[in-house]
């Protein structure tokens, strides 16, 4: 690759959590990430990306309404056109962020995307209406996860590997 590659890291956050992880990700990839907030994204940035980071909350075992949307605009401009690159993801839930999971996971089917890392879902335990709304704050840990993902995308796309 002639030039540094893009790590297009599509994020959406209510109340802080996934906003923590894209931008600990970000910091993980250097100058190979391209921090994108859902309700900016555009088909055209997607496309522009040599691989993909998703990270968002689930809400209601789904994704975010808002990173739903950035798929929806998104998947018919690019079908047919990103197969093989990859892609991995950051799920922050409250109990058990698997209902997001999978939902991405059919959207990258779709594209034929190719997972390169195992998914990390980040369970902050937030069970009542007060906890579920209130801004987050992250285990070190899990930040320290967000940035080596963030490292290993961006080494391995630099590399070449996939």
């Amino acid at each position: 690759m002639d030039r540094e590659p893009r790590l297009l890291i599509l994020w959406h956050s209510r109340t802080g959590a996934s906003e923590a992880l894209a931008r600990a990700a970000a910091d993980g990839a250097g100058s190979a990430a391209w921090l994108v907030g859902a309700a900016e994204a555009e088909p055209a940035m997607l496309l522009a990306a040599d691989g993909f980071l998703f990270v968002c909350p689930e809400n209601l075992g789904s994704i975010s309404g808002l990173m739903k949307e950035a798929f929806d605009l998104a998947y018919y401009p690019l079908l047919g056109r990103v197969e093989g690159r990859p892609y991995a993801t950051l799920i922050a839930a409250g109990s058990d962020g698997e209902g997001a999971q999978r939902q991405i996971d059919r959207i990258a089917t779709g594209w034929r995307l190719k997972r390169v890392a195992l998914a990390v879902i980040v369970n902050l335990g937030a069970q009542t209406p007060e906890a579920i709304a209130a801004p987050k704050s992250l285990p070190a840990q899990a930040l320290v996860q967000a940035r080596e993902t963030g490292a290993a995308l961006a080494e391995g796309l630099r590399l070449g590997l996939y």
